[in-house]
């Protein structure tokens, strides 16, 4: 396979991807604004729950249109690798959050959201690199 066909392969997963976190995003900005907005909840603690809620959403639809399930580790292994490498999405996310609302004093869904643009990244990679390999071409 030619260096740019690999190129253009490569291209094509990101954008499914991007389709499938834009989804999982919806889900998490959604359910954050719902908790800091509507409910008035503390908002690492709703952080917390959006994002897992959103991981949940985006490794069924990432199973299904971008990587391949089971091509590396047996299943229960994967989601375990899977939610390993979304805590330190998590992590990261509730830092940049925190660091925002609290030393930048952004409203937290700005906070939130530049958050979720640079977490974007390390999800792909980690998944790509670490957990899943194979991907649908």
């Amino acid at each position: 396979m030619s260096s740019s066909t690999t190129y253009s392969a490569e291209l094509k997963r990101v954008a499914r991807y991007f389709l499938v976190g834009g989804a999982a995003a919806c889900v998490d900005i959604g359910l954050f604004l719902l908790g800091t907005a509507v409910l008035d909840l503390p908002y690492l603690r709703v952080n917390a729950f959006s994002f897992i809620a959103a991981t949940l959403v985006n490794y069924f639809l990432s199973v299904r249109f971008v990587f391949v399930s089971g091509g590396r580790f047996r299943r229960r292994w994967e989601i375990v690798l899977v939610f390993a490498v979304s805590a330190v999405g998590l992590g990261l996310n509730q830092l940049i959050l925190a660091a925002g609302v609290e030393m930048a004093h952004f409203v937290p869904i700005v906070a939130k959201l530049v958050a979720t643009g640079v977490v974007f990244s390390w999800n792909y990679l980690a998944r790509r690199l670490i957990v899943f390999g194979a991907t649908h071409d």
